[in-house]
């Protein structure tokens, strides 16, 4: 992503207002769950945690439900959670494989305005969610407004050699807390995108109806779809000043999104490149009525991640190394968060601990703690966490219950 002519001076400011930011001591406000209550929600009947706001560590045996728990406060950030689960997937099952009638997440989360009530679910047997805040109704865009929350798991550890769709949904979580609206409009584009691919298959193209109907798609992908790709080379410019210092053992990282309309915009204003993606999908039509989806548009872009010491592509580093980028990319996330809007994310870390060395572990924990972010971390080793003794409640979990350690 080259810099535009111009704007040099403009981004090296930009960079020194972005390292003092981060680098001033202050303490931000915690996003933190003070409450939660689970009922008929994966393997828990029915769950209340009293919280205090610390960091909370959940250890016990693999499949007792420590990261059903990470899931569900997941859920009250935007988005399909952590396990990206369909909702009736969520609800309890007996023995013999039924679903219980419905589920439901309830929670108390600190924030940067003071407490506020969230609660999501669904009705028996139904994939429609529900969302209420401060006991109104309200969409998942809207839990953005109030709870940013970061995750990495086990299955992530494979990001940077999987397709890059992973690598996509990545990125987006990580605008969500810069730009809650990002979450709603990522949401209609993939809903344009699939109205537009269905008329096209069906050959609608040919019916003046059908046409009007494609123009007024494509004008509506082509907004968003400018908008989506502006807030994600945004952000990854931002991000990878903060990144390339790295955090103690984890390593520095560059941060670019590849794409075309990222490349138009490196050197057109919004509005041409608005027209030219409009201009691009009218023309496309005949190829994409045979193959399929679209083939330009920010569905196909990716997010390219470098180590910087090794100067190797993250894909090239070692599985370790993959690991230790990740996580440094989470950290640098949240530093950035807390320096740009005073509120620091919920960071959900699935069994990361125990696959990181003695030094990048403890390097973790003291950034969980220098931020004072509620991390929630999970491990099936208590000693693990030694360190966050005093520091964090620690929590055991055995057989969909939750006892204090």
């Amino acid at each position: 992503m080259s810099a535009q002519p111009g704007r040099v001076e403009d981004a090296r400011t930009e960079d020194r207002a972005i390292i003092e930011a981060v680098s001033t001591e202050r303490r931000a406000t915690p996003v933190a769950v003070r409450s939660l209550k689970l009922t008929g929600f994966r393997n828990y009947a029915r769950q209340s945690l009293d919280l205090d706001g610390r960091a909370v560590v959940l250890f016990g045996e693999n499949g007792a439900g420590k990261t059903n728990l990470l899931e569900a406060v997941s859920l009250l950030a935007p988005g399909r959670g952590l396990r990206r689960a369909r909702t009736g997937e969520l609800e309890r099952r007996d023995g013999s494989g039924m679903a219980a009638p419905g589920w439901g997440v309830a929670a108390t989360v600190s924030t940067e305005v003071g407490p506020v009530e969230i609660g999501t679910g669904n009705e028996a047997g139904s994939e429609r969610r529900v969302v209420r805040i401060n006991g109104a109704a309200a969409t998942q865009t809207g839990l953005g407004e109030y709870v940013s929350a970061v995750w990495l798991t086990p299955q992530m550890s494979q990001l940077f050699l999987e397709g890059a769709s992973a690598r996509r949904r990545f990125l987006d979580r990580l605008v969500y807390g810069f730009d809650p609206a990002h979450a709603g409009r990522v949401t209609a584009y993939d809903k344009a995108l699939r109205d537009r691919s269905k008329i096209l298959k069906d050959g609608g193209e040919t019916g003046a109806m059908d046409a009007g109907w494609l123009d007024a798609l494509e004008a509506q992908i082509a907004e968003r779809g400018v908008a989506i790709a502006a807030a994600r080379r945004d952000l990854a410019v931002r991000l990878a000043r903060v990144a390339a210092s790295g955090f103690g053992p984890f390593p520095g990282a560059t941060v670019d999104v590849s794409g075309d309309l990222e490349a138009w915009l490196d050197t057109e204003s919004a509005v041409t490149v608005e027209d030219r993606f409009r201009d691009a999908l009218v023309q496309n039509r005949p190829v994409d009525a045979v193959t399929g989806g679209a083939a330009v548009g920010v569905h196909r872009s990716d997010l390219a991640v470098r180590h910087i010491e090794k100067d190797m592509p993250a894909d090239q580093c070692s599985t370790g190394e993959q690991k230790a980028l990740l996580m440094a990319l989470v950290l640098s996330h949240a530093r950035l968060l807390t320096a740009e809007r005073g509120v620091t994310p919920l960071l959900l870390l699935d069994e990361v601990a125990a696959h990181l060395d003695e030094d990048r572990r403890e390097a973790l924990f003291a950034a969980v703690l220098d931020m004072g972010a509620q991390a929630w971390m999970t491990g099936t080793d208590a000693r693990v966490f030694e360190p966050m003794q005093g520091a964090a409640q620690i929590l055991r979990v055995a057989d969909a219950a939750v006892f204090p350690a």
